[in-house]
């Protein structure tokens, strides 16, 4: 039994896992609530601080939206730096720079692709306000951006974004450990912008406008055409190359169906090799006894470059952001009287 049946869908063991849902969703509202009237410490840093994250369990996306806005904070004059846990990472000291030629077994994965992408500082650590006090140390940032971190009250935060997905949404609707809520939907009522990542730009999302949701807005996920390859990124190869042909098709992500129905609907037979989120992969994960192509997501192709071939390959992702969201947040920094010529 898969436990993403339990949590996405109308598995019955949720309903006998309610009341531990119910006990959870009260221990997120009383910490949440300590650290609103001050029985616990929130750090305030003299930048703004904005978190992208989401309140469910497993991927929705955020890290190319946080590379998207970093280019976008640049390209109105800001200097942005982004900071990360650093999932996977394992490091003996933290916090960590990351550079894009870094060691994702100290560092993690997602971070690095946010070096390669964004060209904006990154540090990650266990303990966010320690990445961020890096960066203000160490770099000229004047505005930082948090991939993920929405339930890390100690860091104040001036925006708040939360990301979900526009094909697995909220599950079932509860909160661990019967759902994948990591806290109540109400939660979303009190973001500053909910962003539903979506295939296709103009995708409705009925489920939050029922709900009364009305900040959210939809960023479109494009997945590209063209696959490079890991030993030799300047080396392109159209998918339509290989339609009608068998490739190995390698994840180890939190959702993998949107990357392999890609595959599949550019015409690719798949033998489809799935891994868990964050996985370590190691060279017997990704050889095979015959000369098929192998391709991957991009994150997973970071672990796997030091003993990956020419026959590896990894799909580019890009986020095309509502502009709606880039003026709206732009407004709302000059409001707060953040402008990059005076930070």
């Amino acid at each position: 039994m898969k436990f993403d049946n339990i949590l996405y869908g109308k598995h019955p063991l949720a309903w006998l896992l309610a009341p531990l849902s119910w006990l959870f969703c009260a221990i997120v509202q009383i910490r949440r609530q300590a650290y609103s009237i001050g029985l616990l410490t929130r750090h305030h840093l003299p930048v703004p601080i904005i978190v992208v994250g989401n309140i469910t369990v497993g991927g929705t996306g955020k890290t190319p939206i946080v590379i998207a806005l970093a280019q976008c904070f640049k390209k109105q004059g800001f200097k942005p730096g982004i900071v990360s846990r650093g999932y996977g990472g394992r490091a003996k000291t933290w916090p960590q720079a990351v550079y894009p030629d870094s060691d994702p077994r100290l560092v993690g994965d997602e971070p690095i692709l946010l070096a390669r992408h964004s060209g904006c500082p990154v540090a990650v650590a266990p303990k966010r306000i320690a990445a961020v006090q890096s960066l203000l140390d160490n770099e000229q940032c004047n505005v930082i951006i948090s991939d993920d971190g929405l339930q890390h009250y100690a860091l104040h935060r001036d925006i708040e974004i939360a990301v979900l997905d526009d094909i697995r949404r909220c599950g079932n609707g509860r909160c661990l450990p019967a759902g994948p809520l990591r806290e109540p939907l109400s939660r979303l009522k009190t973001v500053d912008f909910i962003l539903i990542k979506s295939t296709y730009s103009q995708k409705k999302t009925p489920f939050l406008e029922e709900t009364g949701f009305l900040t959210t807005m939809t960023c479109e996920l494009i997945m590209q055409d063209d696959i490079k390859c890991i030993v030799n990124k300047h080396s392109l190869r159209p998918l339509s190359t290989l339609r009608d042909k068998p490739v190995h098709a390698i994840a180890g992500i939190a959702y993998p169906a949107r990357f392999f129905t890609h595959l599949r609907d550019n015409g690719l037979k798949l033998h489809c090799h799935i891994f868990p989120d964050h996985y370590d992969y190691q060279a017997s994960d990704i050889h095979f006894n015959d000369d098929l192509p192998v391709i991957m997501t991009e994150k997973d192709a970071v672990k796997c470059q030091h003993f990956a071939g020419p026959q590896h390959w990894y799909l580019p992702i890009t986020i095309r952001l509502p502009k709606a969201l880039t003026e709206r947040l732009l407004d709302t920094l000059k409001r707060k009287q953040y402008e990059p010529k005076t930070l």
